[in-house]
């Protein structure tokens, strides 16, 4: 009798990918790996935590405070509050306009007209102010009309350091420009003390100091 062979087969897995485990890492290679860079690890340093900010934050509200409080002290020091300076802008403003206007007026002339400027000095001008112009413009008429002088003063930036009541004090920057005939003219800068009181109606200058 003749024995048949077997035929079963043997189940045939199919053919599935597996990815070969990670191999481990050398500790040499680690130490010869590149540091990280420089980008990163200052990334690292300047990350900020909430405490650092809160801690900023307060630093801020404290400085700030302080400024408050000395602000606020010196507001409340009495010679600071008499002056009006510091409070008063509508009468920090006209002291400011009647004395820029002034110091235009009787520092500007023309040689065929040095008359009106001699009036509005004696209008505008009091106390020491008006003796120191009256000296100095009698050596000054003299000479415009010889040598075809002509002086025109505006006011660049005044303001009033010290107001209180009818007495103020100033300190005013202004340029003058002088031309003769036939010439160039020259423009030069000045810096005046002045010191004012209100009389009769308006600012009238009473002494002027140059710096």
């Amino acid at each position: 009798m003749s024995t048949t062979g077997d035929t079963r087969t043997e189940p045939v897995d199919e053919a599935v990918d597996v990815e070969d485990p990670p191999e481990a890492e050398d500790p040499r290679e680690a130490e010869d790996a590149p540091a990280a860079p420089a980008t990163t690890r200052s990334a690292r340093r300047r990350r900020v935590t909430p405490a650092a900010i809160a801690a900023g934050l307060l630093a801020v509200l404290l400085l700030a405070g302080t400024g408050l409080l000395i602000r606020t002290s010196q507001l409340t020091d009495p010679a600071a509050t008499s002056n009006a300076a510091l409070t008063d802008t509508a009468a920090t403003s006209r002291v400011i306009g009647d004395v820029s206007n002034t110091l235009g007026k009787v520092f500007s002339y023309t040689p065929e007209d040095t008359r009106a400027t001699e009036l509005a000095a004696k209008e505008l001008l009091a106390g020491s102010a008006a003796g120191q112009y009256e000296a100095l413009f009698g050596q000054v008429k003299q000479q415009v009309a010889a040598q075809k002088l002509t002086l025109t003063t505006h006011v660049v930036r005044a303001g009033v350091t010290r107001l209180d009541g009818d007495s103020a004090q100033l300190l005013v920057f202004l340029d003058q420009t002088a031309e003769r005939k036939g010439k160039k003219a020259t423009t030069a800068a000045a810096q005046l003390s002045v010191t004012a009181r209100f009389h009769d109606g308006h600012w009238q200058i009473t002494d002027i100091t140059s710096r």
